[in-house]
C-alpha cells in the first residue's frame, strides 16, 4: 500500500472513530491538528508522511477517557498500522510521538524526541489555545461535570503525571494549570509566534470572564 493510501486509510478510519464526539476531542480537532502540523512540518523540514499520520491518530485512543492507560493509544495506533502494513521503524516514531505528546503537568518536562514529534505536539497544544482552546476547554470541563470557576478553590501545581490525571478543579483553574503556560513550551519557531497570539486572546477572555464574575457592572 502506498503512502497516499495509508493516509486516506487512517483518515477514513479517524473520523468514524472521532466524529460526533462532544469533549473537544473530535474529529475536527485531528483536521485542525493534522492541517498545523502539516504547515509546521514543511517550514521545520520534517517527514511530512510521519507527521501526519502522527497527527491523525494522535487522540485516537486518548488516556483521559480510558482509565487513564498511557498505552492505550500507542497501542492501537500500533494494531491500525500494522494492517497497514507500515514499516516497523515509521510505526515505533509515530507510537512514540503518540506516547510523549501529552501535556502532563506544570512541573512535569514533556520532550519529543524528534522534530516530527515537536511538530506535532505544538500543533496539539496550539489547539489547546485561542477561541478553539476556550472553547474545548468548557465542552470538556462540562462533560466531566466540573463547575465553570469556584474562587474558593485555587490553581494546583502538579508534580506528576498522576497528581495532574487526578485533578478535578474548576474549568476556569485549568487555564492557569495547563493553558497559560503552553506558549513557554512549544518547540518551533512558528508555534511560539502563534501560540503568543493565542495566549493573549485568552488572557483577555479570562479578564473579561473574571471581570463579569460577581454580576456587578460600571
Amino acid at each position: 500500500m502506498n503512502k497516499s493510501d495509508i493516509l486516506s486509510r487512517t483518515e477514513d478510519y479517524v473520523r468514524q472513530k472521532l466524529e460526533g464526539e462532544g469533549t473537544g476531542h473530535d474529529w475536527w480537532h485531528i483536521h485542525r491538528v493534522r492541517s498545523t502540523a502539516i504547515q509546521l512540518g514543511k517550514k521545520e523540514d520534517a517527514d511530512p508522511f510521519i507527521v501526519e499520520l502522527a497527527a491523525l491518530l494522535h487522540d485516537i485512543a486518548d488516556h483521559k477517557f480510558h482509565n487513564g492507560n498511557e498505552e492505550i493509544g500507542p497501542e492501537t495506533a500500533r494494531k491500525w498500522l500494522r494492517q497497514l502494513e507500515v514499516k516497523d521503524s515509521a510505526i515505533l516514531h509515530i507510537c512514540d510521538i503518540i506516547r510523549d505528546i501529552s501535556y502532563k503537568g506544570s512541573e512535569v518536562e514533556t520532550p519529543m524526541k524528534t522534530i516530527e514529534g515537536k511538530v506535532v505536539q505544538d500543533a496539539d497544544r496550539l489547539d489547546a489555545l485561542g477561541a478553539i482552546g476556550i472553547a474545548r476547554a468548557f465542552a470538556y470541563g462540562g462533560h466531566k461535570g466540573r463547575e465553570l470557576y469556584n474562587p474558593e478553590i485555587a490553581p494546583e501545581s502538579h508534580a506528576s503525571f498522576e497528581e495532574y490525571k487526578k485533578s478535578t478543579g474548576p474549568t476556569i483553574n485549568h487555564f492557569y494549570e495547563k493553558l497559560f503556560l503552553l506558549k513557554d513550551r512549544m518547540n518551533t519557531e512558528a508555534g511560539r509566534k502563534e501560540a503568543e497570539k493565542r495566549h493573549q486572546f485568552m488572557k483577555e477572555f479570562i479578564n473579561q470572564f473574571l471581570s463579569e464574575w460577581d454580576g456587578s457592572f460600571e
